[in-house]
């Protein structure tokens, strides 16, 4: 498969998408313009014209994974997942795409491919990799546990006219897209993600040491508000499978962390009230959506439980290895969680177009390797990460697949994709001075 790649952002700038679209152009094509107003908790959808329909390109990768309705999901038996290291679902929504848009149905086979290529799949590992099959979609009461029914609603009623009249573009969103078959896709990532949880706290009941969660899903969610869709993202995948956790398996206290080059506006909304959702963010600052301010600590019986860190451009290893050893970790050990949830972007690495730190594959091993020994301390090795951001195809691949391999326990293969001699200086004071100002706010 041909890598697609972009050219990287300036750090000035803080919106992502209209740098991208300034640097790549779209191609030519009637547009489809839906305007999305938000009246209270209702979500219109208006001044649709006609445009021309988007087929996916084929990629050439093979999806094992099923999204086949009315089926429970398949949660491996107890026998399964003794020796499990790492469960993983596919959920590429290969319909849910807009030609040369970042946000494409390349992304999640990319990754698919690089797992093939590197062995890291259960055809290779037996049983120490779990696929998830047969996934179910997520109910539209799951969704509404997040987010408003008129929303989910107007999405729904919006296909239709997707299926007639082409793509639609949801204006003032980031801008969000959707196609005929971007409701169902948006349910079956949700429900992958929910499908995850319940195979992880299965398996925590009977092994003490239980698999690590990965949900390979798009269209992503952390931007995604109560309202409405945002930045790409459709549904929360991540904060319907928190509100899941609670409800259907009793993990009360849950412990999500963004690590996302752009801040997760639509997670912290969903919990800014909550006391039992504890959620941290890592962000560069002055990326889109602009949210994510040191002084956004929740509010109300939340007050304390919303922790955002925005670190600056060209923060890269040394920081955020800082981050987790003066931040989270220490966030973590104090609230007890009983689950934690990650939102998994890999738009921070270096090579990635929308954005200006420098994370290297090496960065998402150390966190993945750390994360999984947190939640091994903390909660009973229950966690599950959600795929969130990444746009450069081959460092998107790479990055998951180092992640793979940490939570395997396996050395780090970064040094076979990094390359030292394009990193620069990190400014270092600033990342120190960001560090400590979270830390006096919230007393760590």
């Amino acid at each position: 498969m041909q890598l697609q790649t972009f050219p990287r952002c300036p750090p000035s700038e803080g919106n992502m998408f209209l740098v991208w679209r300034r640097l790549h152009k779209w191609k030519t094509h009637d547009r489809i313009d839906m305007d999305g107003k938000f009246f209270g908790d209702q979500f219109f959808l208006k001044n649709l014209t006609r445009g021309k329909r988007c087929f996916s390109r084929r990629t050439g990768a093979s999806i094992s994974c099923s999204n086949s309705i009315g089926k429970d999901p398949f949660i491996p038996s107890n026998e399964n997942v003794t020796n499990a290291k790492l469960i993983y679902a596919v959920a590429p929504a290969m319909g849910h795409n807009q030609e040369s848009h970042p946000e494409s149905n390349f992304r999640v086979p990319a990754i698919v491919n690089a797992l093939e290529k590197m062995e890291l799949t259960p055809k290779f590992r037996g049983s120490k990799i779990i696929e998830l099959q047969n996934l179910k979609p997520a109910s539209v009461d799951d969704i509404a546990s997040v987010h408003a029914r008129a929303y989910i609603s107007g999405l729904e009623k919006a296909m239709d006219q997707a299926s007639q009249q082409g793509i639609l573009f949801i204006d003032g969103s980031g801008p969000t897209y959707a196609t005929a078959t971007t409701f169902h896709e948006s349910l079956v990532a949700a429900g992958a993600g929910i499908a995850l949880v319940d195979s992880v706290v299965s398996a925590s009941e009977n092994c003490q040491d239980p698999p690590i969660g990965f949900a390979l899903i798009r269209p992503p969610g952390h931007h995604a508000i109560p309202k409405g869709p945002m930045g790409f993202c459709v549904f929360g995948n991540v904060a319907v499978a928190a509100r899941y956790a609670q409800r259907v398996h009793g993990l009360k206290r849950v412990f999500i962390i963004d690590f996302d080059v752009h801040h997760g506006n639509g997670t912290n909304d969903a919990f800014y009230n909550d006391p039992d959702i504890f959620f941290l963010s890592t962000h560069q600052d002055g990326s889109y959506p602009g949210t994510g301010k040191f002084d956004e600590v929740g509010h109300g019986d939340g007050e304390g439980t919303t922790l955002n860190l925005p670190l600056p451009g060209g923060s890269g290893d040394i920081a955020m290895a800082t981050v987790f050893d003066e931040v989270i970790a220490p966030c973590a050990q104090r609230f007890k969680p009983d689950i934690i949830l990650v939102s998994a972007g890999y738009d921070g690495h270096v090579l990635d177009p929308l954005a200006s730190l420098q994370f290297t594959t090496g960065t998402y091993y150390m966190l993945a390797s750390n994360i999984k020994q947190l939640a091994k301390d903390l909660c009973g090795g229950r966690c599950v990460f959600f795929l969130e951001g990444g746009y450069n195809l081959e460092s998107l691949s790479y990055s998951v697949a180092d992640s793979f391999r940490a939570f395997l326990g396996e050395r780090s293969l970064a040094s076979d994709f990094d390359n030292p001699a394009i990193l620069y200086e990190e400014p270092s004071t600033k990342v120190k001075q960001a560090i400590q100002r979270v830390k006096h706010i919230h007393s760590l």
